[in-house]
C-alpha cells in the first residue's frame, strides 16, 4: 500500500534552486521509493493510499555524511589546537587502539550511531578501525537502527603504532569475512574499501585494497591532499607517482569503482583533471579543515568544473556531527575564499543543501531528493519555535539550518521506513 505524506516540501533537484511545495504531497510505495511529488494530490497516483498530514511542518530530504570516523567519536572537541599529523600521533591513534576491546567499541559505537540519528543523518560513509570484530559490531548497530552506511575496516601497516598495524593477509581476511555477511548491493549497510591514506599503507596493502575493490565491486574511500606536509610525505613514499591522486590510481583506488576522497583542499592541476576523468567524489569537511589547519577547499571551482561534491563532518577532526551546520560552515568557508580573490562567487544556500542531500546521496544510490524513483529518506521539521513572524518557507528552512538543532527534528525516515 502506498503512503502519502502532506507537508511543506522543500528539496533541490538542481543545485541552483529549491523546489518548494506549500502544503504539498509526496507518494511513497511499499518499497520505500517516491512515486510522485506535487502541490495537488489529484495529479498523483494515490488510489487507496494512506494519507499522513504533517500540518505546518517542513518535509525535507535526510542528511548524508560522506566522511566520518566512528572510533574518533570519543575525541570530539579535543585537541583542536593541533595540526593534522601531530593530532593523529598524539590523540587519534591512541584512541583507535582501544577498539581492540569489543566492549569499548560497543559503548562508543552505540552512542555514535545514536547521535547520527539525532542529527538527522540517515546515511554515512564511515571509517572504523583495523579491528574486524569491532567493525562488524558497528555494521550491526547500523543494521539494527535501520540506517544506511558504507563502513570501512581501515587498512594500515606502516607509519602507525604497532597496535594498529595489520598484515596484508589479515586485512584481506577480515574484509572478506565482512563482505560475506554484507556483500549484497541491496543492503543498507555495506563494506567500503578503506586504505587510511597513502602514508599508512605499503604498496602491497594498497594493491590488495585495489584488488578487493575490483573483485567484489565495492566502493573506495580515503583521504586526499588534505595538508601540505602530508602531500610532501606522499611524494617521498611514492616517487613514481605524478601526484597524490595518481598514487591511488596506480593501485586501482581512484574511480575504478565508486570513490569518495575526503578534503582535497590542495587538489589542482593534473590531480584535478584525474579526479574529473575518474568521477572521484569530494567529501568537503569545512570544520575539520579549519580545526587541523589544513586550509580552505576550492569548492566553487570544483562545482564549476563538474566534480561531484558532498559534505562530511569528519569527526573528530571536525567537532560537529550535524550536516546542517556543515552547510553553514561550507558557505562561510566559500565566503572567506571569495574575500581572498573576488574571482569566484561564494556558495548559495541551495548549493550547500544540494551537496548535503542529492549530491552526497548519489554515492548511496538514488538518495537525497523527492523525485520519482528516489528512496524516501526524509526529515520532518517542527520549527514552530523559530517561526514567530510569518517567515516564507525558504526563510523558515534557512532559519532552521542556521538556528535549529535536533530538537526540531520530529520524524526521521530511511528507505521509506520511520526510524
Amino acid at each position: 500500500m502506498k503512503t502519502v505524506y502532506k507537508a511543506h516540501i522543500l528539496y533541490t533537484k538542481e543545485r541552483s534552486h529549491f523546489e518548494v511545495l506549500e502544503n504539498g504531497y509526496v507518494v511513497v510505495d511499499d518499497d520505500g521509493r517516491v512515486t510522485g511529488v506535487a502541490a495537488d494530490l489529484a495529479t498523483l497516483d494515490s488510489e487507496d493510499a494512506v494519507v499522513i498530514d504533517f500540518g505546518d511542518r517542513l518535509l525535507i530530504p535526510a542528511m548524508n555524511d560522506l566522511h566520518v570516523h566512528a572510533p574518533q567519536y570519543h575525541n570530539q572537541g579535543i585537541a583542536m589546537d593541533l595540526e593534522l599529523l601531530p593530532w593523529l600521533q598524539n590523540y587519534t591513534f591512541p584512541e583507535e587502539m582501544k577498539f581492540a576491546n569489543r566492549d569499548y567499541a560497543e559503548r562508543m559505537y552505540r552512542r555514535f550511531v545514536g547521535d547520527l540519528w539525532r542529527f538527522g543523518t540517515m546515511r554515512a560513509c564511515v571509517f572504523a578501525t583495523v579491528h574486524t570484530e569491532s567493525t562488524r559490531r558497528l555494521m550491526q548497530l547500523f543494521c539494527e537502527a535501520g540506517m544506511g552506511a558504507l563502513v570501512g575496516k581501515v587498512g594500515m601497516n606502516r607509519n602507525c603504532p604497532t597496535e594498529l598495524t595489520e598484515s596484508v593477509e589479515a586485512m584481506v581476511q577480515g574484509y572478506e569475512a565482512l563482505i560475506k555477511e554484507w556483500g549484497s548491493e541491496a543492503s543498507l549497510v555495506r563494506p567500503i574499501i578503506t586504505p587510511r591514506f597513502i602514508p599508512s599503507c605499503t604498496p602491497e596493502m594498497l594493491r590488495a585494497c585495489g584488488q578487493l575493490a575490483a573483485k567484489y565491486q565495492l566502493p573506495v574511500q580515503s583521504h586526499l591532499s588534505e595538508n601540505k606536509d602530508e602531500i610532501a610525505w606522499v611524494k617521498s613514499l611514492e616517487p613514481e607517482s605524478t601526484c597524490y591522486g595518481d598514487a591511488y590510481d596506480r593501485y586501482g583506488l581512484f574511480g575504478q569503482t565508486p570513490t569518495v576522497m575526503a578534503h582535497c583542499v590542495w587538489s589542482e592541476g593534473e590531480e584535478l583533471e584525474l579526479m574529473k576523468r575518474r568521477d572521484v567524489m569530494v567529501a568537503h569537511c569545512p570544520t575539520s579543515n579549519f580545526n587541523v589547519a589544513s586550509g580552505m577547499a576550492p569548492i566553487r571551482q570544483f562545482l564549476n568544473e563538474g566534480l561531484r561534491v558532498g559534505l562530511g563532518s569528519d569527526v573528530s577532526g571536525g567537532h560537529d556531527l550535524s550536516i546542517f551546520r556543515m552547510m553553514v560552515y561550507a558557505i562561510q568557508v566559500s565566503k572567506m575564499r571569495y574575500q581572498q580573490n573576488h574571482e569566484l562567487p561564494f556558495l548559495t544556500l541551495a548549493e550547500a543543501f544540494w551537496m548535503a542531500t542529492k549530491s552526497a546521496g548519489s554515492f548511496f544510490g538514488s538518495v537525497g531528493s523527492f523525485e520519482p524513483g528516489y528512496e524516501f529518506d526524509a526529515l520532518v521539521i517542527d520549527d514552530s519555535d523559530l517561526n514567530h513572524d510569518n517567515y516564507s518557507l525558504l526563510e523558515r528552512l534557512e532559519r532552521y539550518i542556521y538556528l535549529g538543532d535536533d530538537r526540531q527534528i520530529v520524524r526521521r525516515f530511511c528507505q521509506g521506513k520511520e526510524i
